[in-house]
This record gives structure tokens, C-alpha cells and sequence, in this order.
């Protein structure tokens, strides 16, 4: 038996009661996507149900949609906050009473000092920033004086940007680890992010070997009971530094979204039980943040053209769960996550088709599903 989890990173299915809060009433990802680019057609996920989620009929705008092959529904997060790992965690069981801390006005300067101390080189930045514009700013600065780019945003992230030709890769991966072991306590943030870019100022570019040093999950996850249950969790994209590398038996790191979706199809021609857990991360973090609707909508509409690969993939009693971790509406304003609802498709044994389960009240309905298939 085996549980194919694929996360759509930032696809949320609508603003959750308490977006306000968070500066997200009105946020709705997928369906602000439709709206921006009327060409979007997600005919495969549609087929899984989709567009009969509540709040995303507008995904089928010729109303041409048959009657669904799985399981749908969407998922409210009850824990506080909107970031990946606060969402990948949830997913996975934990749920947070507190949100992880946030550094809107900068990272304290006698911890920025302890840093620098650590890792022998000065930190310049130090302030909530969009990643491709502070390197536009700093990276100059930067490649002249060896001096590491930190900055962070509205989640709880403490990113160090350089440059691979002036800090080599592995070095700056040791550098993220001793700021990982120093943001404990009141600084412990969700995540430390390697930020890696090449090229000459005004044309800086950053490159795919980004990796996220999160902390260790505070509870016992999926990953954790599928493991102890002498069963393979294959962890695919970014999954295996979301989790720390806990519960784990294979870690496995594409370079896009395509990359990723290969992985996985191999995967599961080759996995003979357990859980595949997959991150595409492109949808956030190329096309969220940076605003762009068309692209976005184009990286969905790709996802779409692989789903018959993917369901073609799977053995009779496989179960293939699609969903995601929190939103990122490019059309709202700002560039950080949106607070949202998410979808959950589900085909396979144990998802009836054309089931559809409204809303369900906290993102661990995906650990408990996987849990419950895999007799962990």
C-alpha cells in the first residue's frame, strides 16, 4: 500500500474566516488566477474535483467538467499563521497553538553580531525585503566585500543571500547551519533559507540550490508513524528540510517543479510501499511572490498535463492526495503568503468517486487519511 502526498506549494482555494487578521480578507489564489488569465484550463484536476470545491467553480468556466474520479474537498488551517512550515506541519499532524516569531523591523543587532562573530564575515541588510530586489541592492556591496546578505519577510524566515562565486555552495550551507543554531528561544524562526544567485550587478540571477534549514517538528508527525511502522517514506523537493530530516528513509532534490514530478513518477515505479511526499515549491516561490498571475497560471496548467502521467503511475491500491500549504494570491496586494483555505484531491483506495467532503476543520485531515491507509 502506498500514499502519494503532492503539495502544491501556495495553491489556497480562498480566504479563510480569520484572513483579516492576517491582512488576507479577500484572498483566493486559484480563483484570482482564473480571473487575471481567462485562458487558464485545468481540465485533469477539474477531473478530481477541483472546480466542485467550494468557492472554485470559477475553474470551470466552460462548464465542462464531468463528474469527479476522487474525493474533494478543501482544508481550514487552525494553526496560527501562514508559512510553509507552520503548513507542511499541519499537513503532517502537528498543529501550533503560536505562530512562529516574525523580525518586521529586523533581526536584533546583538544577535546580527553574534552571527557575524560565528561565521567571520560582517552581515549587511538585516530588513523585510523582496529576495530578487535586495540582491539588486546589496549584491554589489556584497561581491566587494564578502559580506553576507541577511534579510527576511513578513513569515517567520531568516534568509542569507550570496553569491556562489564569491562564498562557495557548501560554505554558504555551513553558514545557514550556524545561523540555524543560533535562532533559538524567542528567535527560533520556522525557517533559515540559503538564498544562493551568480551573475554581475544588474543582471543577478538566483540559481536552484536554495535549501531551508527549518527546526525540528515539535510533535510527532505522519512522517514519523509511516517510518515506525517499518514502511518507506520517500521525501521529494523540499520535504526533507521542512521536516528536518526526521522520519525520512529517502530524501530526493529536484530542481523545479518538472524535475520534482519526474522524481516522483520514478519513484513510484520503483517504491514498493509506504508514503512519497512531494513539495513543488515553483508555484510559490517564482510565481507567488513575485506577483506574476501568467506565469503562475502557465506552472498550473503544466502541473495539469502531468496529472494522467501521475494517475497513470499509480497500483491498485495506491491513494494519490493533491493539496496545498497555504496560499500565495499574486493579485493581492504585497508579496507574502495569503492566509487560505486549501484544496484536497484525493483518487484511489479509500477516496470514492465524486465524495465531496466540504470543509474539513484543520489541514492534519491529510495525516490522518495517510495514517489511517497505511495502517500506521
Amino acid at each position: 500500500m502506498r500514499a502519494i502526498v503532492i503539495v502544491l506549494d501556495s495553491v489556497g482555494a480562498g480566504a479563510l474566516p480569520d484572513a483579516a487578521v492576517y491582512g488576507d480578507s479577500g484572498a483566493n489564489t486559484l480563483t484570482h488566477i482564473q480571473a487575471a488569465v481567462p485562458s487558464t484550463r485545468l481540465p485533469n484536476m477539474n477531473r478530481l474535483g477541483l472546480c466542485r470545491i467550494e468557492g472554485l467553480s470559477a475553474l470551470d468556466p466552460d462548464r465542462t467538467a464531468p463528474p469527479p474520479v476522487g474525493t474533494y474537498g478543501r482544508l481550514a488551517e487552525r494553526s496560527a499563521g501562514k508559512d510553509t512550515t507552520t503548513g507542511h506541519w499541519e499537513l503532517a499532524g502537528i498543529v501550533l497553538d503560536a505562530p512562529f516569531p516574525t523580525f518586521p523591523g529586523g533581526f536584533p543587532g546583538d544577535f546580527i553580531n553574534r552571527f557575524s562573530q560565528a561565521i567571520g564575515r560582517k552581515a549587511i541588510g538585516n530588513y523585510p525585503a523582496s529576495g530578487t530586489a535586495i540582491i539588486d541592492e546589496l549584491g554589489e556591496r556584497h561581491m566587494a566585500t564578502g559580506d553576507v546578505i541577511v534579510y527576511t519577510s513578513a513569515d517567520s524566515v531568516f534568509q542569507i543571500a550570496a553569491h556562489e562565486d564569491i562564498i562557495p555552495i557548501q560554505e554558504q550551507y555551513r553558514i545557514n547551519e550556524a545561523a540555524r543554531k543560533l535562532l533559538t528561544g524567542d528567535l527560533a524562526v520556522g525557517r533559515v533559507i540559503a538564498r544562493p544567485f551568480i551573475g554581475v550587478p544588474g543582471a543577478f540571477a538566483r540559481t536552484a540550490n536554495r535549501r531551508d534549514f527549518s527546526l525540528q517538528p515539535t510533535g510527532e508527525t505522519m512522517l514519523d508513524r509511516v517510518y515506525a511502522s517499518g514502511q518507506a517514506v520517500t521525501a521529494v523537493g523540499k520535504i526533507e528540510d521542512i521536516f528536518a530530516g526526521r522520519g525520512i528513509s529517502e530524501a530526493i532534490h529536484g530542481k523545479s517543479n518538472s524535475e520534482n514530478i519526474d522524481i516522483t513518477l520514478d519513484c513510484m515505479q520503483r517504491v514498493d510501499n509506504g508514503l512519497i511526499f512531494t513539495n513543488l515549491v515553483d508555484f510559490d516561490m517564482l510565481y507567488g511572490h513575485r506577483r506574476d498571475a501568467q506565469g503562475y497560471a502557465n506552472e498550473l496548467m503544466a502541473f495539469d498535463a502531468r496529472v494522467p502521467a501521475i494517475l497513470s503511475a499509480m497500483r491498485p491500491d495506491d491513494t494519490l492526495i493533491v493539496t496545498a500549504d497555504h496560499g500565495c494570491d499574486p493579485t493581492h496586494p504585497g508579496t507574502d503568503h495569503t492566509r487560505e483555505y486549501v484544496p484536497f484531491l484525493a483518487v484511489g483506495r479509500g477516496a470514492p468517486s465524486g465524495a465531496g467532503l466540504g470543509t474539513k476543520d484543520s489541514f492534519a485531515y491529510v495525516s490522518e487519511t495517510v495514517i489511517q491507509l497505511l495502517n500506521a
